[in-house]
């Protein structure tokens, strides 16, 4: 016997069954991506022009380092749910699921190659 109606099982859930988690996934790393980009953009622009050493002294501060990871980790993850719901949408067969794939890697290949990056630059 069941105790949970079909509205109850139903609501908030969408026709996926995780559109309701998606949407504040999205709509809180927007937000956050808002609040940290002009801080990271200010960074970035004194930074833009400067020799090799000053570049390298700047990013390596932990603060502008963990910045400058979280732009890279919460960017490139919300690029990758935006594309992968845009691909759900719009593509259909077998071009849907290497699209998927192809995205989710790029995205990941990016996040590594940044991170690395930085983990090059502030240690």
């Amino acid at each position: 016997m069941r105790y949970l109606t079909a509205n109850k099982r139903a609501t908030g859930k969408g026709a996926s069954g995780t559109g309701t988690e998606h949407h504040w996934y999205m709509t809180v790393s927007a937000v956050g991506l808002a609040v940290m980009m002009p801080v990271f953009l200010i960074i970035f622009g004194r930074a833009l022009g400067q020799g090799h050493d000053a570049v390298l002294e700047i990013f390596a501060r932990p603060l502008t380092a963990i910045l400058t990871a979280m732009i890279i980790v919460v960017g490139l993850n919300h690029f990758r749910r935006g594309a992968q719901t845009f691909i759900e949408d719009y593509v259909r067969g077998m071009n849907r699921k290497f699209l998927l794939i192809f995205v989710i890697t790029f995205s990941y290949f990016l996040m590594a190659c940044g991170l690395f990056a930085l983990a090059k630059i502030a240690l």
